[in-house]
């Protein structure tokens, strides 16, 4: 018979028989909470009983940024061409064996069906794909934890689109509910769930805690995911935010508007044609017509006429010819003048200004533009637009997405703990350019 060892709260310790011996492993009690200094909130919304943290200014602040990204081109582009590098080409399960002489991890894939059927599956893809989605745009996302009936395992996970989510307000030192609703920014009286957020110092253990203690059946858990670069606590801010505080982001919006307003609204006068009144006088006499009205429409079909055969594509090159005479004093009478006039409107100076806007821009999000075909010929901003210079760009480029890679990946992997799997590790397959002369156009490695 086995005996087993209770603590006072009922979870147990130790057991025993004849032939064996148990300890319990993992957490037997709560995390020892360290009591983190939070922000104390100056703009606070009510929920019902919660006090929630608003985002931003009048609680807003996904809404305005979402905007702003939309009407954006290059800050767009930008971020879904983030979002896709660092997803790579999928997630692989794998064990580590060792290191080579270069110091590169050695790999052993894992051909267990389960877990790369869970890996490849919709779900996964779709939750790395949208937590990667509001990561960059707004900095924070809200993966959703969904365990089976019972408890025993975690069957899905979800991402909470983030402008549905906030925060409520921290107490002792740990921010432990989301507020759900489709009404935000306005304060919802119905209508909206509130789901328990794990604790950022340690997620994975949280679960494994709250299920010793049978507190994983009938719920859904928040599992943060943020860019904590910046320092706020409750909603840090993305890191292409900071070009839109310099003012780069309005720059870059209001050079097409400029050019848009300019081409309709220009003056694209090009020729200033002198014609004396005189000929005029000679060409339709006022005595030889019943009254002015006439006369003019006949100027006016004239006038039309020389406009014709100045302007337009098919009339290049053409020319005009008139006649005038000289008078006693040898000047011309009746003489046409026809004049170019010079414009001195420049378009080009607004798309230097455009260009530079757009690399600053690209240059918050840590991307060379030379990789987007945004380098300029000359000046400051100038690069080499090779193909070497690109691909060189490409490998910073995931060699610095390994930190984002392992956030998105920290619930997933949470996901694999809480159900047993043991000793796997998840890495990246990335297709990488190369020259011509390896043989190849492309090669695949794990990162």
């Amino acid at each position: 018979m086995t005996k087993i060892l209770f603590n006072k709260e009922g979870l147990p310790l130790m057991a025993y028989g004849e032939k064996f011996f148990a300890t319990t492993t993992g957490s037997p009690a709560p995390p020892i909470k360290n009591n983190p200094v939070i922000e104390t909130l100056d703009d606070t919304v009510t929920v019902s009983k919660f006090s929630v943290s608003s985002w931003g200014e009048d609680n807003n602040f996904p809404n305005t940024v979402l905007d702003i990204i939309s009407k954006t081109g290059v800050l767009n582009s930008g971020l879904k061409y983030i979002r896709n590098f660092t997803l790579g080409q999928g997630v692989y399960p794998v064990r580590v064996t060792g290191f080579d002489e270069k110091g590169n991890e050695t790999l052993e894939v894992v051909n267990d069906p389960k877990i790369t059927s869970f890996l490849n599956s919709r779900v996964v893809r779709r939750y790395m794909a949208n937590t990667l989605r509001d990561y960059l745009k707004l900095g924070s996302s809200f993966p959703e934890l969904i365990p089976n009936h019972d408890g025993s395992k975690i069957v899905g996970i979800n991402t909470i689109n983030a402008r549905h989510v906030r925060l409520a307000e921290a107490k002792h030192g740990r921010i432990d509910k989301a507020i759900i609703s489709g009404d935000w920014p306005n304060s919802p009286s119905k209508g909206f769930s509130n789901l328990p957020v794990l604790d950022l110092y340690d997620p994975t253990g949280e679960l494994m805690d709250l299920r010793i203690q049978n507190k994983i059946a009938g719920k859904s858990f928040i599992y943060p995911v943020r860019d904590e670069w910046a320092n706020d606590d409750y909603y840090p801010k993305p890191a292409w935010y900071s070009a839109y505080l310099a003012g780069w982001i309005t720059i870059a919006n209001e050079v097409p508007i400029f050019l848009k307003k300019a081409y309709a609204n220009q003056i694209s006068w090009l020729w200033h044609v002198k014609i004396p009144y005189a000929y005029w006088d000679k060409r339709y006499p006022k005595d030889q017509y019943r009254n002015e009205e006439e006369r003019k429409t006949l100027i006016q079909s004239d006038m039309d006429k020389i406009e014709d055969n100045l302007t337009g594509s098919a009339n290049a090159n053409k020319a005009i010819f008139s006649m005038y005479s000289s008078n006693a004093q040898g000047k011309p009478e009746e003489q046409w003048v026809i004049e170019s006039l010079d414009n001195k409107y420049k378009e080009g100076d607004k798309l230097v200004t455009s260009a530079a806007a757009n690399s600053e821009i690209l240059f918050s999000l840590m991307i060379n533009p030379n990789v987007l075909g945004a380098g300029m010929p000359g000046g400051t901003y100038a690069g080499n637009q090779g193909g070497s210079n690109i691909r060189e760009a490409f490998l910073v480029n995931i060699a610095n997405a390994w930190l984002d890679r392992q956030n998105i990946l920290d619930p997933i992997e949470a996901i694999l703990e809480f159900n047993g799997v043991k000793d796997v590790q998840l890495r990246f397959r990335n297709t990488i350019l190369t020259t011509l002369d390896s043989g190849a156009g492309t090669t695949k490695n794990l990162s």
